[in-house]
């Protein structure tokens, strides 16, 4: 498996009275790791990097290195919507050891492309290190459009784009204009299959965070040409899928982990809300289905 390719995970960050729970995060690195996952995102959306302090923000990024210790890449999530600070979180992630960072569109200040364009061009140019772009309109409002991502593909350190409209018309516009070289994962666990039989390289997945064995097995079938084979992982997978996201990600995530035993507390931050006791037990109907539990 090349680097950067495959079921990347979107790590969850668990916490206990409030702060970063370190054992819980070390030991869902293990289970990560053990069960075939090709590389580990701390700090994106799924690790709730809304609502990590920048202190935290480096104590998870630099736990994460640390435990990982190369066994599998590290994709640590630096973005924001302040290039300043973009940068400064950037700068701490290639001080900790990572190897490579994603950087989200700029959120709420609604730029047009070339304010994008200039924003993740700064980044770049102010620290050396590959980063992945990361393209969630549902939660930016602004969209990265094909020609930007490949005006920035020409620049040496920008590798590659999490894609994550669940558009394979946006997924198969920005291979077809971006070098063969520039990697494109699906930012969504709905579209992943479809997009490596479009050219994508792989996914960085929310439901690898409690079946990391499942995603990795699709993705590596489907990177090697086994439509069937990644079809059946596709729907064996499709419910828990969406029960992912049934409320507020990470919400049904950090629950099943914690109905799995793998962390104390499922609790996310405010303002995201725990699970309802109904959509907790569809959950759980999910996850037994899945033999998860």
């Amino acid at each position: 498996m090349e680097k950067f390719h495959g079921a990347l995970v979107a790590i969850v960050t668990p916490f206990i009275d409030g702060k970063v729970d370190e054992k819980g995060l070390v030991d869902l690195i293990e289970f990560q790791i053990e069960n075939g996952t090709h590389g580990i995102v701390p700090c994106g959306t799924t690790g709730e990097s809304a609502t990590i302090s920048f202190d935290e923000h480096k104590q998870v990024i630099d736990l994460t290195v640390k435990v990982v210790d190369g066994r599998v890449p590290v994709v640590a999530g630096t973005g924001a919507n302040n290039t300043l600070e973009a940068i400064e979180l950037t700068e701490s992630a290639k001080a900790s050891g990572a190897d490579a960072v994603l950087s989200v569109v700029p959120y709420y200040n609604k730029p047009n492309q070339e304010g994008m364009f200039l924003h993740f061009q700064a980044i770049a140019e102010t620290v050396d290190i590959p980063m992945v772009l990361y393209n969630v309109p549902s939660r930016t409002v602004a969209s990265i459009d094909p020609d930007t991502v490949a005006r920035l593909a020409g620049i040496d350190n920008i590798i590659g784009i999490k894609e994550a409209t669940g558009s394979l018309e946006q997924v198969s516009d920005v291979i077809r204009k971006c070098p063969k070289d520039f990697i494109v994962l699906s930012g969504d666990d709905f579209t992943s299959m479809p997009s490596v039989l479009v050219g994508g390289k792989g996914v960085i997945s929310v439901i690898s965070n409690v079946y990391p064995k499942g995603m990795s097995q699709m993705m590596e079938r489907a990177l090697a040409g086994d439509i069937p084979g990644a079809k059946e992982c596709h729907y064996q997978m499709y419910d828990v899928m969406k029960l992912m996201f049934s409320v507020p990600s990470p919400a049904p995530a950090k629950k099943a982990l914690e109905l799995m035993g793998k962390i104390q507390s499922g609790l996310p931050r405010l303002p995201i809300a725990p699970m309802d006791v109904d959509a907790e037990e569809k959950l759980k109907q999910g996850l037994v289905q899945l033999g998860l539990l």
